[in-house]
């Protein structure tokens, strides 16, 4: 689990408000009801018009699991790929019919179920390629939601302030209050960036982060199905995945 989303959420707003404190001002002066009501529930509903039922319940499914953030393990992928080219090659590809109840990949177990009936590997790749770019545009689909949303709720809280203004101007005869009023009328404007830049737009970029993870490690669970299929060399086929894999960084040894 991958609590960087979280964590960074958190961390934000702790600073955010430690700095109003630092500066003398209380949270409470920007926690006023009509703006956090104009700003969040606005972007809410432009969000919603500017897409489909299925698009919002699908965006917001997709928050928990960005923010608990299960990162794949590429690594599991590439060991379990190897005991199945090793098996394979030893005893043949519908010997690993008893092996697809074990495996925990929905993605690798339903293509090996795919080659051990049979599948063409040309007809396998283009299947599996298939729902690889399905899920992609699947979870795109989401983060767009959570982007768009960004992109609206700084211009609410812009409009927020204007409405707020317009009643300023309208009571200019009261000079003591027009300071107080002022400083209220950009809470909107405040909360309109602030949910945009802290909110909305991290978890549209959380969520296609953790999608293009997920599908490198398809993309990977590809290649492995289809060098299983080849009967390729079990050591050769686990070197070729590796090579695969982002180069970690090593640490450097004292002198």
């Amino acid at each position: 689990m991958d609590l960087a989303g979280p964590i960074g959420l958190v961390l934000a707003f702790v600073t955010i408000f430690s700095v109003m404190l630092v500066e003398g001002t209380s949270p409470m002066a920007v926690l006023l009801p009509g703006p956090l009501l104009l700003v969040w529930v606005t972007t809410l509903a432009v969000g919603l018009a500017g897409n489909t039922i299925a698009d919002a319940r699908h965006a917001f499914g997709a928050v928990p699991r960005a923010l608990r953030g299960t990162l794949p393990q590429p690594a599991l992928i590439i060991d379990t790929v190897v005991k199945l080219a090793d098996r394979a090659r030893r005893e043949g590809l519908l010997a690993l019919e008893d092996v697809t109840r074990t495996i925990d990949d929905a993605f690798l177990r339903n293509g090996l179920r795919a080659a051990i009936d049979g599948t063409d590997p040309e007809d396998l790749r283009e299947i599996l390629e298939d729902r690889i770019a399905s899920k992609r545009r699947h979870d795109r689909v989401a983060a767009k939601y959570f982007q768009d949303m960004g992109g609206y709720a700084p211009t609410i809280g812009i409009i927020g302030t204007v409405i707020s203004l317009v009643h300023v101007l309208e009571n200019l005869t009261e000079p003591s209050a027009l300071g107080q009023n002022i400083a209220a009328a950009f809470v909107a404007t405040l909360w309109g960036l602030l949910s945009a830049n802290v909110v909305w737009l991290p978890i549209a970029n959380r969520i296609r982060r953790l999608s293009d993870l997920e599908c490198a490690q398809m993309e990977l669970a590809l290649e492995g199905l289809l060098a299983v299929q080849a009967g390729a060399n079990p050591r050769l086929v686990g070197e070729r995945l590796r090579s695969l894999l982002p180069e970690q960084p090593t640490a450097r040894k004292a002198a």
